[in-house]
């Protein structure tokens, strides 16, 4: 989306991937795996500083690995490295120091910056979501139900979910895959609930079925137990005027504004009265907040911004 989104804007894109990817601009597929042997990192180590050696670039921008990034990161070109979950203060502190300042780091939220944005320069480059993939709905109607939607496992709550529209008496539709190894989990928390009026489960849901289903929500719920780097189902459930109902865990208090595209709270209790304030809720306000922060023409302009800026270092401001 990023590559599809800078091509169309005219700059010249080169991906560094598995060569079966279909993207915008050229590709440059892998040599080795990127299951993190150590012969297949040098090998495709070697492949990328080969063509930043002997290419015409402005800059790198990694999504990948800093390791990657180590026979060219004392060169003076500029080198963008972007985290989408947990970051090793270690990595970006080595980074850091051999790239001597040449190397910026962005996350995709500021609770994963946490711990390292006191190390170099850092920027927030928030994901987006393709906004002509998500219908937005104005209203559901009045028998909409409640909806979790993301793997089904313990950490993302969807006994939770149970327990809240149960307490708020709302029905409740779960979607998403279950994994061999949470089977038992959904055996024991999540099937035993499942009755097709109050609780419906549907399985795995593509793109298609997944705006439909997030359209017609009267809300997403996000009781999730654990540090969730960004949540990308939230902005999804925004981008149809669906506003979100979560614990005020990981990034949801980032993507979430409450009381204006939905509810954060502590525990469950907070969750269900939740749900009975939802009608004070603008769901016109929770596709706007999509189309300014997380949409995907916004996540190209922030990305575009700090690629500005790593070349003219007079438009930095120093901010974090």
């Amino acid at each position: 989306m990023l590559a599809k989104g800078l091509v169309g804007r005219g700059h010249e894109v080169t991906i560094f991937a598995h060569p079966d990817s279909a993207t915008a601009g050229r590709l440059v597929g892998w040599p080795g795996s990127t299951s993190g042997s150590k012969m297949h990192t040098a090998l495709n180590a070697a492949t990328l500083s080969g063509h930043v050696l002997t290419g015409r670039f402005d800059l790198v921008h990694s999504s990948s690995r800093v390791a990657y990034l180590t026979p060219f990161l004392p060169m003076s070109i500029p080198k963008l490295m972007t985290y989408h979950r947990h970051i090793s203060r270690r990595s970006v502190r080595l980074g850091h120091r051999l790239s001597r300042g040449t190397l910026w780091f962005s996350a995709i939220s500021r609770h994963l910056m946490r711990g390292v944005a006191d190390i170099g320069t850092w920027r927030l480059t928030s994901n987006g979501v393709p906004l002509e993939t998500y219908d937005f709905r104005s209203n559901p109607g009045p028998d909409a139900p409640l909806v979790f939607l993301g793997r089904v496992e313990k950490v993302k709550g969807p006994h939770l979910a149970i327990a809240i529209a149960r307490q708020a008496r709302v029905p409740l539709v779960i979607a998403g895959n279950v994994s061999r190894e949470h089977r038992s989990f959904f055996d024991a928390e999540i099937r035993p609930h499942v009755d097709s009026r109050w609780v419906t489960y549907v399985g795995p849901v593509d793109d298609i079925a997944k705006n439909t289903l997030l359209g017609s929500a009267r809300a997403l719920l996000m009781p999730i137990l654990w540090e969730e780097p960004f949540g990308m189902v939230m902005v999804e459930a925004m981008a149809c005027g669906t506003p979100v109902i979560g614990f005020a865990r990981g990034a949801v208090p980032e993507i979430v504004e409450h009381g204006k595209t939905g509810f954060i709270g502590e525990t469950v209790d907070d969750l269900v009265v939740a749900v009975d304030r939802l009608q004070a809720i603008s769901r016109a306000t929770c596709r706007a907040r999509t189309e300014r922060l997380f949409s995907d023409r916004g996540m190209v302009d922030a990305y575009e911004r700090v690629y500005l800026e790593m070349l003219d270092p007079t438009l930095s401001d120093g901010r974090a």
